[in-house]
């Protein structure tokens, strides 16, 4: 059986959701998407123009088998992004949204209130809601309770690079958070951090930076996807464990005295 998970009844068997921003050109972000074999992309919104449809849409770049997840990128208060996740529903004919209500415009963090009452008007509204959030375990409760079909914390400030800064934090969630898909966003910067995100049993990892700022990020696409598969396989495997003394790998059965 395929090793697959589910968002809100939708089924998915790649675990690694890019972003469309920050690519050097369409056809590269195109042919990045068919090397990492992903399934589900993130579309800000505020920053194209949903109604050009002269074959140099960013939209017309993207395989139409793949799911197009909308985003709120860029909205500060619940009401901004609530009216911009409306917005994508009429333009792209989807109420799937990937919800996020920024706090701070120079480190990105969410604004974890605003975002709360977001989640519970569109859920109300018949959205399919994802949110961005702190590596923030009540609020996360509060999101689930509110109807988010997942939980997507950030590991790192977003388009940082800086790797799984809050590994032990992501643990606490991942325990904890079992009723919904936990998907890590933002702050992968490369191919290990997303394979020790993947070992910790999170469900998926949603990255932009990462690939599209890759000297080729056609072929850190392919490395991604490789890492996230690495990464699940030795979760589900089941790592050794740890010890604080060596212990030898051939054994002293037999051994010439």
């Amino acid at each position: 059986m395929a090793d697959t998970y589910s968002i809100a009844g939708r089924r998915f068997t790649s675990r690694l959701i890019l972003g469309s921003g920050k690519f050097p050109d369409f056809n590269m972000m195109r042919d990045a998407y068919a090397a990492a074999e992903t399934e589900m992309v993130t579309v800000a919104v505020r920053r194209i123009d949903l109604s050009d449809r002269s074959g140099k849409s960013l939209l017309d770049f993207i395989d139409p088998s793949i799911h197009l997840l909308p985003n709120t990128a860029a909205c500060y208060t619940a009401a901004d992004a609530v009216r911009t996740a409306q917005l994508a529903r009429e333009a792209l004919d989807t109420n799937w949204v990937k919800l996020e209500v920024i706090g701070c415009e120079r480190t990105l963090f969410s604004d974890n209130a605003g975002l709360v009452a977001a989640t519970d008007e569109l859920v109300r509204d018949g959205f399919v809601v994802l949110p961005y959030l702190n590596d923030d375990l009540i609020t996360a409760r509060r999101l689930i309770d509110a109807g988010a079909a997942a939980i997507m914390p950030a590991a790192a400030p977003i388009g940082s690079g800086l790797g799984i800064q809050n590994l032990t934090n992501l643990r606490i969630l991942r325990e904890q958070i079992t009723a919904v898909p936990l998907i890590v966003d933002a702050g992968v910067g490369t191919a290990s951090d997303a394979a020790l995100a993947m070992e910790i049993g999170v469900d998926a990892i949603l990255m932009n930076t990462a690939v599209a700022e890759a000297g080729d990020p056609v072929r850190m696409a392919e490395a991604m996807k490789l890492a996230v598969r690495a990464g699940r396989l030795a979760h589900s495997a089941g790592r050794m464990p740890k010890r604080l003394y060596a212990n030898a790998s051939s054994p002293l059965v037999g051994a010439i005295e």
